[in-house]
């Protein structure tokens, strides 16, 4: 956790938190998807992570998948960007970019497992509930 959601949670204690948030789409040399599964048992998700103040949303994707699979990537163009609200909470920006390249064999740092997936399979598994409008509209981003 980063010390500035370390410094709201201290404030806030474990009130829901909803900062904007990015989202890689990582394709391997066969164009396979990279998903994770996350360890509280929620389901699967594409790697992604909080912006944080100062931070533009390409370097909060940068520095995300630096701590969460241990590559340095180059994030690349933006392709979907949607509000999203968990039940009755209020609404907060996923933004889905594109990474073509990175250095490094990601590692499952801070999840459970780490698969790559054929994008028309990625339906087939139980994602995180933001995350479903992405994989609807998958094939009108490819």
């Amino acid at each position: 956790m980063s010390p500035y959601l370390r410094r709201l949670r201290s404030k806030i204690g474990h009130a829901l938190l909803l900062p904007p948030s990015v989202a890689a789409v990582i394709k391997d040399g066969e164009g396979r998807i990279l998903r994770q599964e996350k360890s509280s048992g929620e389901g699967w998700c594409l790697p992604a992570g909080a912006i944080e103040p100062g931070e533009t949303p390409e370097q909060a994707l940068e520095r995300e998948l630096e701590e969460e699979l241990g590559i340095r990537s180059e994030t690349g163009e933006e392709i979907l960007r949607y509000d999203y609200s968990y039940r009755d909470k209020p609404p907060f920006t996923l933004i889905f970019f594109r990474v073509r390249r990175w250095e490094g064999e990601p590692q499952h740092l801070n999840y459970s497992e780490m698969r790559w997936e054929r994008p028309e399979r990625l339906c087939d598994y139980s994602f995180i509930a933001g995350d479903e409008r992405f994989l609807r509209e998958l094939r009108f981003v490819e």
